[in-house]
């Protein structure tokens, strides 16, 4: 897999603080599963705030901290949700395939023309996750963004006016960009897109018919 666009610094620093949010982190571990060299970015980023972190002075607790935490360990309810069992072919990296409840054959797609989606549900409120399949050789429509968007390529590949961007490839697009992608023509391409607002649509129609299609 030859993985061309990475995440940059700060998305991958914000993950291993935990600072980012449901949506964007679900992108972020998406493209580490397919990515050795971000992950080994990520194994930088976490061993340098672990030295950080031994360096800092101490801070009491309250007295009954150790209490507190038994407690908690007692009373804290037991996961009882059957494992998902990963497929030979899996296609779907973990963890996206534990929020769809499988991998590509178990998904219901809804119609979008030229492409399909299914919307992913997330404690999130923050960002939309949403699973596109691209037509081979089909664009989607011309689009801003009103916020930011983290696209990651999952089967596939698919270019626009910044690139060509294949599997494990991720891209990280706001308002300044106006792309229009298109699907290369060998097989559809499947891709993880987070957005925290809706997009901007250059075609009139598309944006009467935005708010039915969830987009």
């Amino acid at each position: 897999m030859n993985i061309r666009h990475h995440l940059n610094d700060d998305l991958l620093l914000d993950y291993a603080a935990g600072r980012l949010s449901e949506g964007w982190s679900l992108a972020v571990a998406c493209h580490l599963a397919m990515c050795p060299q971000c992950r080994e970015q990520l194994a930088l980023a976490e061993a340098t705030a672990g030295v950080m972190l031994e360096e800092l002075a101490p801070v009491e607790g309250p007295d009954d901290s150790w209490e507190q935490l038994k407690a908690r360990l007692v009373t804290a309810p037991q996961d009882n949700a059957t494992p998902i069992r990963r497929p030979s072919s899996a296609t779907l990296p973990e963890p996206l395939r534990g929020y769809l409840g499988g991998d590509l054959d178990t998904i219901k797609w809804r119609n979008l023309g030229n492409a399909k989606q299914v919307l992913i549900k997330t404690g999130d409120p923050t960002t939309q996750a949403r699973l596109l399949c691209i037509a081979a050789g089909k664009p989607v429509p011309e689009h801003s963004h009103g916020g930011r968007e983290l696209t990651v390529v999952l089967k596939g590949s698919f270019h626009d006016e910044v690139d060509r961007f294949g599997p494990g490839d991720i891209e990280d697009a706001d308002g300044s960009l106006t792309h229009q992608p298109v699907a290369d023509e060998h097989e559809d391409c499947i891709c993880l897109a987070i957005t925290d607002a809706p997009l901007k649509f250059s075609s009139r129609l598309v944006r009467l018919v935005q708010p039915i299609l969830g987009i």
